[in-house]
């Protein structure tokens, strides 16, 4: 099956910057959509960002403004750019690969665009914590 890996985790201040990145070497991701999700402890996958595979793009509140997802087809790379990060930011940053071509393709609700049981691929995630 499609295996994804993602790096880009770490330890950085609030209001600082850090970039995610998924990749595959099995796959070409282009005609995946594709998302971001979060967890921590006390609660269930949350979905951050998607884009599906001709580049539409949707965002969870949370983050709308704030982070940016992006994808390089020509490297099996899809990309989270987070600026101004805040603590509660803090969570382990999970990729997905969806099969519904039109998962991220339509204009629809958030909770359309992020229920984790429509993501048939993911990734071990990574990391990532926010604190001074």
């Amino acid at each position: 099956q499609l295996q994804l890996v993602e790096s880009g985790g770490g330890l950085v201040q609030p209001g600082g910057s850090l970039t995610l990145s998924c990749t595959t070497s099995r796959y070409t991701l282009n005609s995946f959509e594709m998302a971001w999700f979060r967890q921590t402890p006390g609660k269930e996958r949350e979905g951050i960002s998607c884009i599906g595979h001709g580049g539409n793009t949707h965002y969870e509140d949370a983050v709308k403004g704030r982070f940016t997802i992006s994808r390089d087809n020509t490297k099996n790379t899809v990309f989270l750019e987070m600026h101004n990060l805040r603590p509660e930011d803090t969570a382990v940053y999970y990729c997905g690969a969806s099969e519904i071509q039109s998962l991220c393709s339509v204009y629809s609700t958030g909770s359309y665009y992020f229920r984790p049981n429509q993501y048939d691929y993911w990734g071990q995630g990574t990391q990532v914590t926010v604190s001074s």
